[in-house]
């Protein structure tokens, strides 16, 4: 009853928040939005035991995918959204038959290295993409109105943290929590482990499409550069890491947590935010490796604050 009421809380103030804010905060909490999806897909791919480090290479596709469907076609900016997922999704699902062959590092750098393969094909079929300069469109989504854009985020990152309550909420959660812990043992009961990992694999990339392509309508360009940054990779993965993994709740924390932090440096020390956002994610890895949530979660249930929940401790296994 208590994390409903908490629930609805929070969303009365995500909902409600351009009604007493302006523009620049709108742009801050529109940003914390993105990563917090980006971060949510990233854990729900790492739940099964596979390190991904493509979130920026299939975030780059589904943005230059929506971008050039729009400028090449005239497609709705809505609906190119959708063809931005889906072409993520879709390249995700043909390279997984060869790349989710790989486990534990050597699949961290394969997907690592799709990236820089992306990048460099967008950069090279420059007549078609726009090459290293990038493409333009002629407006951004909702011709820039910050509030329909920060909505449009919203609804976004509500899918996206639906789509994991699903994932833990499911026969998906003990599926992937058995191939986390031992694969073998999950294919001698039953499990189909190559389907549910393709499974995760293509949801969680077609997210991060769907999510680059609201990005690049947001701001009405992209380019190789900026498009395919690894910013896309290690911010998403700090939030994950602060707030904690395998979960719902601890990427939203460290997202928010992150995000907010982040912002008040950039507008005390212009330049050295950088360092103190490095060390504050130092110190929680450190000394609170299971991250935020997690930890305080285990204690709270230690002092039986928190009771009754059988699966409380599936955060932090």
């Amino acid at each position: 009853m208590r994390k409903n009421l908490i629930i609805l809380l929070l969303l009365i103030i995500a909902l409600t928040l351009p009604l007493y804010t302006g523009v620049y905060i709108l742009h801050i909490f529109s940003s914390i939005l993105i990563f917090l999806a980006l971060s949510l897909s990233w854990d729900m791919m790492l739940r099964t035991g596979q390190l991904s480090f493509g979130t920026a290479g299939f975030f780059g596709l589904g943005a230059y995918a929506s971008v050039l469907i729009v400028v090449k076609m005239g497609f709705n900016p809505i609906l190119s959204l959708l063809i931005g997922a889906i072409f993520s999704g879709l390249i995700a699902f043909i390279l997984g038959f060869i790349v989710l062959r790989l486990r534990e590092i050597y699949f961290a750098i394969t997907t690592l290295a799709l990236t820089h393969v992306f990048s460099v094909i967008i950069r090279n079929f420059s007549d078609f993409t726009g090459g290293a300069s990038g493409t333009i469109l002629a407006n951004a989504i909702f011709e820039g109105d910050p509030v329909k854009i920060y909505y449009l985020i919203l609804i976004v990152a509500v899918l996206v943290i639906i789509i994991s309550e699903v994932f833990k909420r499911s026969r998906i959660h003990y599926a992937i929590n058995a191939i986390r812990n031992d694969e073998i043992t999950a294919k001698s009961s039953g499990i189909n482990v190559f389907k549910y990992l393709l499974f995760v694999f293509v949801v969680t990339s077609a997210i991060q499409g769907l999510v680059g392509a609201v990005y690049a309508h947001q701001y009405a360009f992209v380019n190789p550069e900026s498009t395919f940054s690894l910013n896309f990779l290690l911010l998403p993965i700090a939030m994950a890491l602060v707030g904690g993994i395998y979960s719902t709740n601890g990427p939203i924390i460290g997202a928010l947590l992150l995000g907010l932090i982040s912002e008040y440096l950039k507008l005390i020390m212009p330049y050295g935010h950088l360092i103190v956002y490095g060390l504050i994610i130092v110190f929680v890895v450190l000394f609170l490796p299971r991250g935020i949530y997690s930890t305080i979660h285990n204690k709270l249930l230690k002092s039986n604050i928190i009771g009754g929940d059988k699966n409380a401790n599936t955060a932090s296994k």
